[in-house]
């Protein structure tokens, strides 16, 4: 359990607790903290146990202390959940008009407790099979909002009985026993077989059987899916943080997305057949929304389809204008992302096709699109994305080449192929390029306030680097289009305060070093990211340092740009001392609203 947590701890890690069950009782260890604080605990070593469930938390109700901390215990009931209980008041205020008592301010408990008060009230009235099974739906059901529960029983101690609704879940299968767990790279080190559970379904787990019942209470077979990835590939492999392991995947990852769409090994994006569009609407959150941005750049410049992006928070919320004609593009690394799925549900009820863009594969929002493309970016353990960015940029531009053919706009299509090939050379001399990086984060480390500016699709990179800088340095960083200084935020501006600019766009070019010269004159530290064409153009009148990347196909600029951002936010963090990979107050997997 303890193994599986520590692979999990991405997910969350302000506190972590364990209950097993041994000698007929369910015992509980919980600390607050990081998962080393729950591993140190010395009564764990001496634990003899076959059945447990455990949880590392990202606190939503209740501070992060180990009263708070999952498991919970009510009566017969102990209980683990991801999500939350949006009706935990008002259940709540019933469960203490009966008399229950609660020790913690989370919407856990009372789930916990509700579960518990169900299936005690159908024991003094029932005496029939399938009591906990009946009681956990009656609950269900009654419950609004997301959940993945795991629920041990005190009067059946060797069984642990597990369901969901929109927060992931799966059941792992093994010869050596049977798992439930968040996420596939929990159990990897143990089975490469597991089931996924749907809504208003519920596994009984034991040590060598799982059924799986639905709503009806009759059992149902499951397929039995194989996870691609292997448990090495969740470990560091020799690199200080999963964040530069994974930064240093990328020119494999993204020459896999290319070779995929060029080679036709992925027949889903045939299925996509843009001439049937008159517009798209692209849906997604945080680093997926900036990728997002980039495939309305290209969508619009190269494919010419009118296309907009919206924060799903946003999306889900607001008048829809979807005809049949809308193709709707949810991004997701982990096909588990709240607003992403609700914003799915309602596109498709609306009747407008849906096309996914998904890392993990069988994720919710990858089964319930019309259409997934996968990206196949593998586990990505830091909190901070860096591969699952760039694999959903360099799927945009299949896309878009896709719906360039498809329209028969004409491009140079054997040209763009060559400079595809090329990616993972070139991703890898701007990994190498170390020291360039070094030299700018040593620059920024102890400011408080920094600017990313450029233009046209120069500022979606800007977003992009904007925020590795401030999830992991926990700078105050902020992105403004380079025309928009002027408007406001110029005023922001004093001496020393660093300006990066990106500017790769020939035709914005000019426009950008004029934006620079301006935050120049106002005392900021100009640095100026570019590409190689415009070297001969530098000079230290408008930026203290520049920097110049290879200079590639629009569709690969963002990939290369971006890569080089990352690994500025990486080594400024490092000189901060920061967490890298787990970076306070985030979590991976945005499960809840």
């Amino acid at each position: 359990m303890l193994n599986g947590l520590k692979n999990l701890e991405y997910r969350g890690y302000d506190s972590a607790g364990i209950a097993v069950s041994e000698n007929g009782a369910i015992k509980l260890y919980k600390r607050q903290g990081k998962l080393a604080n729950l591993e140190n605990e010395a009564s764990l070593q001496k634990v003899t146990s076959n059945t447990g469930i455990g949880h590392t938390r990202w606190a939503t109700h209740g501070i992060p202390n180990e009263t708070n901390a999952h498991p919970h215990i009510s009566g017969n009931v102990t209980l683990v959940h991801n999500g939350i209980i949006e009706n935990y008041n008002e259940l709540k205020a019933f469960l203490l008009d009966k008399g229950v008592t609660f020790n913690s301010q989370t919407d856990t408990e009372v789930a916990c407790a509700y579960i518990n008060y169900i299936y005690e009230e159908m024991k003094q009235h029932f005496n029939e099979e399938n009591l906990k099974l009946k009681a956990i739906l009656k609950a269900c059901s009654d419950f609004r909002g997301s959940y993945a529960f795991g629920i041990m029983f005190k009067d059946e101690p060797n069984t642990i009985y597990a369901t969901r609704k929109d927060s992931p879940l799966i059941v792992g299968l093994s010869d050596d026993g049977n798992f439930i767990a968040s996420d596939i790279s929990a159990i990897l080190e143990y089975t490469k077989r597991y089931m996924l559970l749907d809504y208003m379904e519920i596994a009984k787990i034991s040590t060598d059987t799982v059924t799986v019942y639905n709503e009806k209470l009759e059992t149902i077979d499951k397929k039995i899916n194989e996870a691609t990835w292997s448990a090495t590939e969740c470990k560091k492999n020799g690199y200080d943080h999963f964040m530069l392991k994974e930064i240093n995947e990328q020119p494999i990852a993204i020459k896999d997305v290319y070779k995929r769409y060029f080679e036709n090994q992925d027949e889903n994006y045939d299925k996509v057949d843009f001439s049937k569009y008159t517009n798209i609407n692209i849906v997604a959150c945080g680093s997926a929304m900036h990728a997002s941005l980039v495939g309305k750049y290209l969508f619009e410049n190269y494919a010419n389809i009118p296309t907009t992006v919206d924060i799903a928070s946003e999306y889900r919320y607001k008048k829809q204008l979807l005809t049949p004609t809308t193709l709707v593009v949810i991004v997701s690394q982990s096909g588990e992302t709240a607003d992403s799925l609700a914003a799915l549900r309602i596109s498709k009820e609306k009747g407008a096709t849906t096309l996914a863009i998904i890392n993990a594969v069988g994720s919710t929002i990858a089964r319930e699109a019309d259409i997934t493309i996968y990206t196949h970016a593998g586990p990505e353990i830091a909190v901070a994305t860096t591969k699952g960015y760039t694999t959903q940029v360099a799927t945009f531009g299949c896309l878009a080449m896709n719906a360039m053919k498809q329209k028969n706009i004409q491009t140079e299509f054997n040209k763009e192929k060559i400079e595809f090939d090329k990616i993972d050379k070139i991703l890898t001399s701007v990994i190498a390029n170390i020291e360039e990086y070094r030299k700018i984060a040593k620059y920024l480390s102890d400011k408080n306030d920094i600017f990313f500016i450029g233009r046209g699709n120069d500022y979606n990179m800007c977003m992009e680097g904007s925020l590795k800088l401030k999830e992991i340095s926990y700078i105050h960083s902020e992105a403004y289009p380079a025309g928009e200084l002027k408007h406001g935020t110029i005023s922001l501006v004093e001496e020393g305060t660093p300006v990066i600019a990106i500017a790769t766009e020939k035709e914005l070019y000019e426009k950008t070093v004029s934006n620079i010269k301006e935050t120049k004159a106002r005392g900021a530290f100009t640095i100026l990211i570019s590409t190689e064409e415009f070297k001969d153009t530098y000079t230290e009148d408008f930026a203290d340092i520049a920097l110049f990347l290879p200079t590639t196909t629009t569709f690969n600029e963002g990939i290369v740009v971006v890569t080089a951002l990352q690994l500025i936010a990486y080594e400024t963090a490092k000189l901060r001392g920061c967490d890298i990979d787990k970076p306070k107050n985030l979590a991976k997997s945005v499960t809840v609203e």
